[in-house]
Protein backbone atom coordinates (compact mmCIF):
# COMPACT_ATOMS: atom_id res chain seq x y z
CA UNK A 1 0.00 0.00 0.00
CA UNK A 2 1.38 3.06 -1.38
CA UNK A 3 1.15 5.65 1.91
CA UNK A 4 0.36 9.23 0.61
CA UNK A 5 -0.94 12.61 1.08
CA UNK A 6 -3.19 15.24 -1.09
CA UNK A 7 -2.86 18.62 -2.01
CA UNK A 8 -4.11 21.66 -3.42
CA UNK A 9 -1.70 24.25 -4.85
CA UNK A 10 -0.23 26.11 -7.36
CA UNK A 11 2.36 26.51 -10.25
CA UNK A 12 5.60 28.52 -9.41
CA UNK A 13 7.89 29.01 -12.43
CA UNK A 14 9.52 25.41 -12.65
CA UNK A 15 7.75 23.98 -9.56
CA UNK A 16 4.69 23.60 -7.55
CA UNK A 17 3.72 25.12 -4.10
CA UNK A 18 1.08 22.71 -1.98
CA UNK A 19 -0.47 23.34 0.50
CA UNK A 20 -1.38 20.57 3.03
CA UNK A 21 -3.11 20.12 6.12
CA UNK A 22 -0.96 20.40 9.06
CA UNK A 23 -2.02 17.07 10.77
CA UNK A 24 -0.58 15.58 7.61
CA UNK A 25 2.54 16.95 7.29
CA UNK A 26 4.75 15.70 10.07
CA UNK A 27 5.66 12.86 7.62
CA UNK A 28 6.76 14.97 4.30
CA UNK A 29 10.40 15.47 4.07
CA UNK A 30 12.92 16.63 1.34
CA UNK A 31 13.09 14.20 -1.16
CA UNK A 32 9.91 12.48 -1.18
CA UNK A 33 8.41 11.56 -4.79
CA UNK A 34 5.21 14.08 -5.37
CA UNK A 35 3.66 14.05 -8.32
CA UNK A 36 1.42 17.16 -9.72
CA UNK A 37 -1.79 17.02 -11.53
CA UNK A 38 -1.80 20.65 -13.98
CA UNK A 39 -5.11 19.38 -15.06
CA UNK A 40 -2.78 19.11 -18.31
CA UNK A 41 -1.11 16.14 -17.62
CA UNK A 42 0.37 14.75 -14.28
CA UNK A 43 4.34 15.74 -13.81
CA UNK A 44 6.42 14.03 -11.14
CA UNK A 45 8.50 15.60 -8.95
CA UNK A 46 10.30 15.99 -5.62
CA UNK A 47 9.68 17.61 -2.40
CA UNK A 48 12.00 20.81 -1.94
CA UNK A 49 11.13 22.48 0.71
CA UNK A 50 9.21 22.20 3.67
CA UNK A 51 7.80 25.03 5.69
CA UNK A 52 9.04 24.69 9.58
CA UNK A 53 5.15 26.10 10.85
CA UNK A 54 1.52 26.29 9.68
CA UNK A 55 -0.39 29.06 8.66
CA UNK A 56 -4.08 28.97 8.94
CA UNK A 57 -3.58 24.99 9.56
CA UNK A 58 -1.49 24.36 6.32
CA UNK A 59 2.09 24.03 5.78
CA UNK A 60 3.84 24.62 2.43
CA UNK A 61 5.63 22.85 0.33
CA UNK A 62 7.85 23.08 -2.32
CA UNK A 63 7.71 20.19 -5.08
CA UNK A 64 10.18 20.44 -7.79
CA UNK A 65 9.23 18.95 -10.96
CA UNK A 66 11.34 16.56 -12.66
CA UNK A 67 9.39 15.28 -15.71
CA UNK A 68 8.43 17.72 -18.79
CA UNK A 69 6.12 21.01 -18.05
CA UNK A 70 2.84 19.94 -19.83
CA UNK A 71 1.44 21.43 -22.96
CA UNK A 72 -0.99 24.35 -22.10
CA UNK A 73 0.38 24.29 -18.40
CA UNK A 74 0.87 27.92 -17.29
CA UNK A 75 2.32 29.37 -13.88
CA UNK A 76 0.16 30.64 -11.17
CA UNK A 77 -2.88 27.94 -12.28
CA UNK A 78 -4.27 25.89 -9.52
CA UNK A 79 -3.33 22.36 -9.08
CA UNK A 80 -4.07 19.23 -7.29
CA UNK A 81 -0.89 17.25 -5.71
CA UNK A 82 -0.01 14.08 -3.81
CA UNK A 83 3.39 12.95 -2.15
CA UNK A 84 4.40 9.67 -1.69
CA UNK A 85 5.03 9.14 2.12
CA UNK A 86 6.13 5.47 2.11
CA UNK A 87 5.18 1.91 0.40
CA UNK A 88 4.17 -0.28 3.28
CA UNK A 89 4.53 -3.87 2.77
CA UNK A 90 2.50 -6.53 3.88
CA UNK A 91 0.03 -4.65 4.72
CA UNK A 92 -3.79 -5.20 5.57
CA UNK A 93 -5.68 -2.51 4.07
CA UNK A 94 -9.23 -1.74 2.91
CA UNK A 95 -11.04 1.60 0.88
CA UNK A 96 -11.24 4.62 3.87
CA UNK A 97 -14.57 3.86 5.17
CA UNK A 98 -16.80 7.07 6.02
CA UNK A 99 -16.22 7.17 9.45
CA UNK A 100 -12.68 5.44 9.26
CA UNK A 101 -9.70 7.24 11.15
CA UNK A 102 -6.36 7.06 11.50
CA UNK A 103 -5.09 5.13 14.44
CA UNK A 104 -9.07 4.58 15.60
CA UNK A 105 -11.00 1.79 16.45
CA UNK A 106 -14.51 1.05 14.59
CA UNK A 107 -16.90 -1.13 14.14
CA UNK A 108 -18.07 -1.32 10.66
CA UNK A 109 -19.85 -4.14 8.56
CA UNK A 110 -17.80 -7.33 6.97
CA UNK A 111 -19.57 -9.24 4.14
CA UNK A 112 -20.08 -12.74 4.78
CA UNK A 113 -16.58 -14.67 3.66
CA UNK A 114 -17.52 -16.40 0.77
CA UNK A 115 -20.03 -14.82 -0.76
CA UNK A 116 -20.28 -13.24 -4.01
CA UNK A 117 -21.97 -9.88 -4.15
CA UNK A 118 -21.82 -9.68 -8.21
CA UNK A 119 -23.78 -13.01 -8.32
CA UNK A 120 -26.01 -13.08 -5.29
CA UNK A 121 -27.47 -11.00 -2.01
CA UNK A 122 -25.32 -11.10 0.81
CA UNK A 123 -25.30 -10.80 4.49
CA UNK A 124 -22.66 -8.55 6.57
CA UNK A 125 -21.99 -8.73 9.99
CA UNK A 126 -20.66 -6.19 12.59
CA UNK A 127 -17.00 -6.23 12.98
CA UNK A 128 -14.53 -4.53 15.31
CA UNK A 129 -11.47 -3.14 13.61
CA UNK A 130 -8.29 -1.27 14.80
CA UNK A 131 -6.72 1.00 12.11
CA UNK A 132 -3.47 2.06 11.69
CA UNK A 133 -1.99 4.51 8.90
CA UNK A 134 -4.46 6.51 6.57
CA UNK A 135 -3.55 7.65 2.84
CA UNK A 136 -5.62 8.92 0.70
CA UNK A 137 -8.27 6.79 -0.07
CA UNK A 138 -7.46 3.56 1.81
CA UNK A 139 -6.38 2.73 5.36
CA UNK A 140 -4.24 0.14 6.95
CA UNK A 141 -6.20 -2.63 8.88
CA UNK A 142 -3.62 -3.68 12.18
CA UNK A 143 -6.56 -6.16 13.29
CA UNK A 144 -10.22 -7.54 13.25
CA UNK A 145 -9.95 -8.19 9.31
CA UNK A 146 -7.99 -10.82 7.37
CA UNK A 147 -6.39 -10.97 3.64
CA UNK A 148 -9.26 -10.95 0.93
CA UNK A 149 -12.04 -9.50 3.73
CA UNK A 150 -14.77 -7.00 1.99
CA UNK A 151 -16.33 -4.56 4.06
CA UNK A 152 -19.30 -1.55 3.88
CA UNK A 153 -17.48 1.61 3.21
CA UNK A 154 -20.46 3.64 3.08
CA UNK A 155 -22.10 4.88 6.34
CA UNK A 156 -24.15 2.87 7.91
CA UNK A 157 -25.57 4.77 10.74
CA UNK A 158 -28.77 3.86 10.16
CA UNK A 159 -28.22 0.57 11.32
CA UNK A 160 -26.36 0.78 14.71
CA UNK A 161 -28.83 -1.06 16.11
CA UNK A 162 -27.91 -4.02 14.09
CA UNK A 163 -25.04 -6.91 14.09
CA UNK A 164 -26.38 -8.14 10.74
CA UNK A 165 -27.85 -6.48 7.48
CA UNK A 166 -28.72 -7.87 4.41
CA UNK A 167 -27.14 -6.43 0.87
CA UNK A 168 -28.68 -6.66 -2.02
Amino acid sequence: MMHRVRAVGTLAGEGAVLRIPAARAHDIVIGQAASVDTHFGLVPGRVSRVDAAPTNGLVTVDVTLTGAFPHGARPRVAVDGVVELEWLENVVYVGLPVRGQEHSTLTIFRVTRGCDLTETSCDAVRQRVRFGRASMNTIEILEGLEPGDQVVLSDMSAWDGRDRVRLN
